[in-house]
């Protein structure tokens, strides 16, 4: 059975159960405190916590999940993989233990022929709360399981929570015995892959509080509404219903793991460590292919490093299969064929996906040349110090800011007779995890500040009315201070201030919140920031000017006019530049990030390369056209699948409703899904002048822009500096580039003249200094200052001629310089010395550090340098003691 037909028919069969059918969030996750969708429940999290009411009484879902904390493990588990579906149903107040159970076990043990999976009910183990008697007794009398497959377990395995004070409650697991060639017998509580759990029921009962550890808390009372939440692992279930060993070798795997094996020339199954790197191969690569397909692309930081890190695991897993060459192309290519069954949008979105690949792959194997240079450096270094071990702080440099895998480090060191310091290595990763640690438990405890608007939220949603007036009529149904809910507030307090309707604009989409005021019958408020906490909730942070605002206030929101008007300019002509360039570049130059406020816009968008002038002027001038036809700008409120249908654009990884904001600038030239405010045509944005575009990664562009009132300032002002330029020059504006161009020119001449006299100036030295060698233990020694001088380069000229000078009895020389105010030293020794056990790059080390800074290099010649240039005769010193 294929996955993807175990896909449609777990959605199918709870359709038939009167289930909404929820199609799968973004694997990137809009809490702000996580930056994946890491289990099948997180996009249900605010129905299940109370911050939102649940739209529907039941529902199902097959949710895309990553998560990453394992990863070390991906590969040598049958079961660990780090892209996941999670199919689940799910109850808001509705069914509970009975109904979850049945579905379940109809489900599972069901006939084929009926749609379900037909697993034979004597394979099935469950496990319960240690206390919970109604599922024991509901098991037996649904399933017909007796007592010695129905195991108790306690807290730490079959009770659950977000870890947090709130909704938790007891679970009962499902599990698959995959029989005595696998593992003991003992059922699931002798935790043995020969038991596989395939469904995990949660049954949402209780409230707890004073949370310490996953299973030291107290349940404080029951909840209101009781919910179900369920899930089924798809892979876990696809590699028993397809009869294979594991996840990797399903038929949405096996693809790539069957290739990697053939790149690589080694068989699957004939060694156990060649088999963990074609898994790893195979996860990995599919876990960025949908990374990818959901707007995600590689770089330093966030969701970015996580999808980086894959792909390149993915590489070094095939370096050490021996593949050195790209492999990404036929990779990920495998991929998409074995997954657009079940997501069509892989083939169709083909084009940019395997564009970030295959930079990346191409970025990453020039950073492995790069840090092969660097520790080829360090290893030489380790050898001429008569060291036979590599030391820690390297290997994690390596690690740390040239992504070299410490398995590809200890592997060159192993070859080259050196082994690594792995305990200062542990060291330093660690302490950088425990940040990361301390990092994420911040932002855990922002999800429990989260909580406080629920109360807020089950009032009802904030009404914005600001996309037709600039005030609105509300009243106030909160007020927060430092995070807890307060009656009032007085002068001079900044507080959150919560309304049943607002005519101002939250931060969101890109654009950023509008500026204004707060006015009611006993306050004034200026408004510092608006933010939507949790959907449908708009949050006002305000400084109270005067008076005193209370829960139940009328509250006026009144938006700074002219604010809002430059910010409708900045975000219409965000979509303007949008359209222009995927006029110019095609459709894969797909936005990926916006931000706009009143004057400014920038955009990120899909693209590997610069643009050219031509290009960016090519950008202004259509951009200009579109805003001299002064197109009508027009929005609509539609379902969502209609929208896609008539050509809208979706930002990557945004989360939409069923109804969605279509916004039209001259029709379909530039129609987008977009909640933010435009103008009423494009005429009102006025100008849009392009100031930069750059890098934001290997794989995106940014162009940034003025807009409006702002661009016509910076045009007046270039305008004025380009007349003062002409002036001083004595040119026309028309010929200022050619004169320009000319002064440059006779510039380099002038400074080439400077240094041809510079290096002849030097040259005249070399008998001088030649003459001043003296005999400083293993070999005869030149050391000199020779002051400010052009460059680096004239100072390592000038040695090489002395040392050619002095003939082929063991010698060294050693000239100091300021070049550009910093100190530099260059060494360099003749065969003779190198003999007598003299090298260049410990002289060399051992002088830069008298100034203040690092040095090295071969053994022949070697250059340091600081930023201590007065202790120079120090540091020739540090260089005759060496020869010691």
């Amino acid at each position: 059975m294929q996955t993807a037909e175990i896909h449609d028919r777990f959605l199918r069969f709870f359709e038939r159960k009167d289930h909404t059918i929820v199609p799968s969030a973004s694997l990137v996750s809009d809490d702000p405190t996580i930056m994946f969708t890491i289990a099948g429940m997180v996009p249900f999290i605010p129905y299940l916590t109370g911050q939102e009411p649940a739209p529907f009484p039941r529902a199902a879902d097959v949710q895309k999940c990553i998560r990453t904390n394992d990863i070390e493990e991906v590969g040598r588990t049958p079961r660990h993989g780090t892209f996941f579906q999670m199919t689940g149903n799910w109850s808001f107040g509705d069914y509970f233990k009975r109904g979850a159970i049945e579905y379940a076990w109809e489900f599972l043990t069901g006939s084929e022929e009926d749609g379900n999976l037909g697993f034979s009910p004597d394979d099935l183990w469950v496990t319960v709360f240690e206390t919970d008697d109604e599922a024991v007794a509901l098991w037996k009398e649904i399933a017909g399981l007796p007592d010695e497959r129905i195991q108790r377990l306690g807290r730490d395995t079959n009770y659950w929570s977000t870890g947090q004070p709130g909704p938790a409650g007891p679970c009962s697991e499902i599990f698959f015995d995959r029989g005595p060639a696998y593992g003991v017998d003992g059922g699931p509580a002798t935790d043995d892959d020969r038991y596989v759990e395939i469904w995990n029921l949660v049954f949402m009962q209780d409230q707890i509080a004073d949370v310490r550890s996953k299973t030291d808390f107290r349940i404080v009372g029951d909840l209101p509404a009781r919910n179900i939440d369920t899930g089924m692992g798809l892979e876990r279930i696809a590699f028993l219903k397809q009869g294979v060993e594991n996840m990797y070798e399903i038929d949405q795997v096996r693809p790539v793991l069957d290739l990697a094996a053939e790149l690589s020339g080694r068989a699957y199954g004939a060694d156990h460590e060649d088999d963990v790197r074609m898994r790893v191969v195979a996860d990995h690569v599919r876990s960025s292919l949908m990374l990818l397909s959901d707007g995600v692309t590689p770089g330093n930081e966030g969701r970015g490093y996580i999808l980086r890190r894959l792909m390149r695991r993915a590489i070094r897993a095939m370096r050490l299969l021996g593949v050195t060459e790209p492999t990404f192309p036929a990779l990920f290519a495998a991929s998409r064929d074995a997954m657009q069954s079940a997501y069509p949008e892989l083939a169709t979105e083909w084009s940019r996906l395997s564009r970030f690949a295959f930079a990346e792959e191409e970025t990453f194997l020039k950073t492995l040349e790069a840090g092969s240079a660097v520790l080829d450096g360090a290893v030489a270094a380790t050898k001429d110090d008569g060291r036979a071990q590599l030391a820690g702080d390297t290997a994690f440099l390596l690690h740390d800011t040239y992504g070299f895998p410490i398995d590809l480090t200890l592997e060159i060191a192993e070859e080259q007779g050196l082994t690594v310091d792995r305990a200062a290595f542990d060291r330093l990763m660690g302490e950088q995890r425990s940040r990361a640690k301390a990092d994420a438990k911040a932002k855990r405890g922002a999800l429990a500040d989260r909580s406080v608007y629920g109360e807020f939220r089950a009032t009802g949603e904030t009404t914005f009315l600001g996309y037709e007036e600039l005030e609105a009529e509300g009243r106030v149904v909160g007020i927060l201070k430092d995070g807890a809910s307060v009656q009032r507030a007085g002068m001079g307090e900044t507080v959150e201030v919560i309304l049943t309707a607002t005519a101002l604009y939250a931060e969101s989409g890109g654009q950023d919140a509008d500026e204004g005021r707060l006015v009611g019958d006993a306050f004034e408020a200026d408004v510092v920031d608006v933010q939507r906490p949790v959907p449908g909730l708009t949050s006002h942070t305000v400084t109270i000017a005067s008076g005193e605002i209370g829960v139940g206030d009328r509250a006026h929101t009144i938006v700074d006019a002219a604010y809002r008007r430059g910010a409708t300019q900045a975000h219409s002509a965000t979509h303007v530049i949008h359209a222009a360039l995927r006029q110019v570049l095609g459709d894969d130059a797909h936005q990926s990030g916006s931000y706009n406020k009143a004057g400014y816009m920038r955009l990120d968008f899909s693209w590997s390369s610069p643009l050219s002038a031509d290009t960016r002027s090519e950008l202004e001038e259509i951009a200009s056209t579109a805003i001299a036809d002064d197109l009508a700008v027009t929005t609509r409120v539609l379902p969502l699948d209609e929208a896609r249908e008539a050509g809208a654009m979706a930002l990557f990884g945004e989360k939409y409703g069923d109804t969605v904001r279509m916004v039209d600038i001259g029709g379909p030239w530039s129609r987008e899904l977009c909640a933010g405010t435009h103008v009423a045509s494009s005429g009102q944005i006025g100008l849009i002048a392009i100031t930069g575009e750059s890098s934001v990664g290997a794989t995106n562009r940014r162009v940034e822009a003025i807009v409006g009132q702002d661009a016509f300032r910076e045009l007046a002002a270039e305008r004025a500096l380009v007349q003062t330029i002409s002036q001083s020059l004595r040119t026309p504006k028309d010929q200022l580039p050619a004169r320009i161009d000319d002064l440059v020119a006779s510039l380099k001449a002038a400074e080439r003249k400077v240094a041809e006299f510079e290096a002849q100036r030097l040259a005249l030295r070399v008998p001088e200094l030649a003459q001043s060698a003296s005999r400083e233990g293993r070999s005869r020694l030149v050391a000199a200052d020779l002051g400010a001088v052009g460059s680096a380069d004239d100072v390592r000229s000038l040695v090489l001629q002395v040392r050619e000078r002095l003939g082929a009895e063991p010698a060294t020389v050693a000239l100091g310089a300021t070049v550009g105010g910093k100190p530099v030293v260059v060494v360099a020794t003749n065969q003779a010395a190198r003999d007598a056990g003299v090298q260049a790059g410990p002289l060399a080390k051992a002088a830069s550090a008298v100034l203040g800074g690092g040095g090295g290099g071969k053994p022949d010649l070697a250059q340091g340098g600081g930023t201590d240039a007065a202790r120079m005769p120090e540091a020739l010193r540090a260089i005759a003691e060496g020869l010691a």
